[in-house]
């Protein structure tokens, strides 16, 4: 184990836990789907969480909900009357994700779409206090783009993923995904329209404010 293992580690067991709830949608995650790594798991959607109850939003967006794991995190820090659009491509994981945010008791502060997000974002009202995306990475520019112009001026636009199992800062070439993501993060590092920080946390998050 190396120095930075013993580090996340001892993050780890410093962190709160999730509540039961989540751990059931991890459990439910694993058994019935074929990618679960895809959740966004407890230490990242503690996260998540907080930064949702830090923001308070009263609008908030989800691009990629998958089994609703992040949709729950956001949904918990939002206050009374808050809603999270969230919008999830394969339309067979509806029923579990509506099972899982009801066991969670969110369900009331939750719209879930199915259906493609560059379809459907364009139909949601603006206004948008707090973004995340974490749909397909190729899509990523358009999703930024789309949602861009839906959040507010001093909203926050989160993206998932953007270091890609380290393949990104090390200049992968051969893999498809990384090269869109680090034309992706470029792209942000010069958007005059937003200020960023970049975040190593699991897989990397990339935090936009727009200005």
């Amino acid at each position: 184990m190396t120095a930075s293992d013993k580090t996340l580690d001892y993050c780890y067991a410093h962190t709160s836990p999730v509540d039961a709830s989540l751990g059931a949608v991890e459990r439910a995650t694993h058994l019935r789907t074929l990618s679960p790594q895809m959740l966004s798991g407890p230490y990242q959607g503690m996260l998540i969480r907080f930064i949702s109850q830090m923001i308070r939003p009263l609008r908030a967006l989800e691009v990629g909900t998958f089994t609703g794991y992040t949709a729950i995190c956001i949904a918990q820090g939002m206050p009374e009357g808050g809603m999270l659009d969230t919008i999830e491509v394969n339309d067979e994981l509806g029923w579990l994700i509506r099972s899982h945010l009801q066991g969670a008791g969110v369900e009331e502060k939750v719209r879930l779409h199915l259906g493609d997000a560059a379809q459907i974002i364009p139909t949601l009202e603006a206004g948008f206090d707090l973004v995340f995306l974490d749909a397909g990475k190729l899509d990523y520019a358009q999703h930024y783009e789309l949602a861009l112009a839906k959040t507010r001026q001093g909203g926050f636009i989160l993206a998932d993923n953007v270091l890609w199992d380290g393949k990104v800062a090390g200049g992968d070439e051969k893999d498809e995904t990384a090269r869109v993501l680090r034309d992706f993060n470029d792209f942000v590092q010069h958007d005059p329209r937003v200020e960023n920080i970049l975040l190593p946390i699991r897989d990397g998050i990339m935090v936009m404010r727009k200005l």
